[in-house]
């Protein structure tokens, strides 16, 4: 299973989710796990999910999702899992 790291941060607003959600669901990336706070009006996520299916390069999905997070107001980051664990691990 290949996992990566999906982080959502920005001011709260409506469709956050829905939005990435809909992103992964149409590149036939699962989400394996997920968890989400709002603290004084900002919006915080993590993610993590299953890029075995999908077709798409991590580059691209990387990219798309920075896009998709300008579009919307939050910053959107990706991690390979293997990289994030080791970052943590320092």
């Amino acid at each position: 299973m290949k996992r990566t790291i999906i982080t959502v941060v920005g001011k709260d607003t409506v469709g956050i989710i829905a939005k990435v959600c809909t992103y992964l669901a149409e590149n036939d990336i699962n989400i394996l796990d997920i968890s989400q706070t709002i603290v004084q009006g900002y919006f915080n996520m993590m993610m993590i999910v299953d890029t075995n299916q999908t077709s798409r390069h991590f580059g691209d999905i990387v990219d798309e999702l920075a896009a998709l997070g300008e579009e919307i107001g939050v910053i959107i980051k990706c991690q390979k899992e293997e990289i994030f664990d080791t970052m943590h691990r320092i």
